[in-house]
């Protein structure tokens, strides 16, 4: 622990105190959760971000839209607009948020919704689509006025929680403790060449319930680029090119660039950045190819019409058919509650 983090710790000692309390408050009843009939099902992590929800949330809904009637619901992390809002033809990338509008436009058969109040955008959808089957929870794990009927907790490998430590010495929102909420567990962005071994030490350091599923994943890159034109990965990376990520973690993301000895300029934003004019001259000052997350995508498309990006998507590196069963039973079993 560097010395700013260390010197930070007192405050996260505080912070944890304060979370502990109010985790107890809604453990024991003190403070409210509101409970619905239909299947809630929280997509969440402990951490400030990089965890891998988007891919998550993508995966479900890529599975399971064709079978059930799904919504999804999210806080729409920096939108401009406020209250509760049902993503239609009208929506943009300022009234959902990112993440959200992305989604929404990949899978148009899912209803998509955004509000801060979790219990009070659930009323919304069941308001607006009574004859939903289930609702995905994007990012709710901390969102303790719900009780959810399922939850999903993703820890990425190389941070997981059990390396980390609480706001703001560290990126954990509340301890460790939280995971025992979690009624089943992904580590995303492991390393495809992970071992039994490996994965055998790291399930002893997890420290999970019995009652917890825990699975394995790592992240797939799409053969192609898309965009301006879609292209081979191998062809385009041939010459060198502007890479431009605003995410949480692009570690993975240069790291499979440099396996194919890729050239590139690697301009790096904060997460969820919103890109203005000016950034946009620096893109473009080069004058090479430019390349881009599909997150950061929705948001750059409308300022540069050259521009390119690489999709992602989730991979299991065992047991996907018991996964998919795990959550396709839940789903039949509320319904039919």
């Amino acid at each position: 622990m560097n010395l700013l983090k260390k010197s930070l710790f007192p405050i996260s000692l505080l912070y944890d105190v304060v979370m502990r309390v109010r985790n107890a408050a809604f453990d024991k009843q003190w403070l409210r959760q509101s409970q619905f009939d239909i299947p809630t099902i929280v997509i969440g992590n402990l951490t400030t971000g990089g965890s891998g929800k988007t891919p998550m949330i993508a995966y479900l809904l890529h599975h399971f839209s064709d079978r059930f009637s799904l919504a999804v619901l999210s806080r729409g992390y920096k939108r401009k607009s406020s209250g509760f809002l049902i993503a239609d033809a009208t929506s943009s990338i300022e009234s959902l948020g990112d993440e959200p509008f992305l989604l929404f436009k990949k899978f148009p058969k899912v209803q998509f919704a955004v509000c801060k109040n979790r219990p009070e955008g659930i009323r919304g959808l069941l308001e607006k689509s009574p004859q939903l089957d289930a609702i995905f929870l994007d990012d709710g794990f901390q969102h303790r006025q719900l009780k959810p009927s399922f939850q999903i907790l993703l820890t990425p490998f190389e941070m997981p929680w059990f390396r980390d430590c609480i706001l703001p010495a560290g990126n954990l929102r509340e301890s460790a403790r939280g995971r025992k909420r979690a009624d089943l567990v992904v580590v995303t962005k492991c390393p495809e060449s992970l071992s039994k071994k490996e994965r055998e030490d790291y399930i002893i350091q997890l420290a999970l319930e019995p009652y917890q599923k825990l699975f394995f994943t790592s992240i797939q890159y799409d053969a192609n680029i898309y965009g301006a034109s879609q292209v081979e990965l191998k062809s385009f990376v041939q010459n060198p090119f502007v890479l431009v990520t605003g995410i949480a973690d692009a570690k993975p993301l240069t790291s499979h660039l440099d396996q194919y000895g890729a050239k590139y300029k690697h301009l790096e934003f904060g997460d969820h950045h919103s890109f203005s004019a000016s950034d946009c001259q620096k893109i473009l000052s080069s004058g090479l190819p430019v390349l881009t997350t599909e997150k950061d995508y929705v948001r750059l498309s409308p300022q540069l019409k050259e521009l390119h990006y690489l999709p992602i998507s989730v991979r299991f590196l065992a047991d996907e058919d018991r996964f998919k069963k795990i959550i396709s039973d839940h789903a039949i079993r509320q319904k039919d509650v």
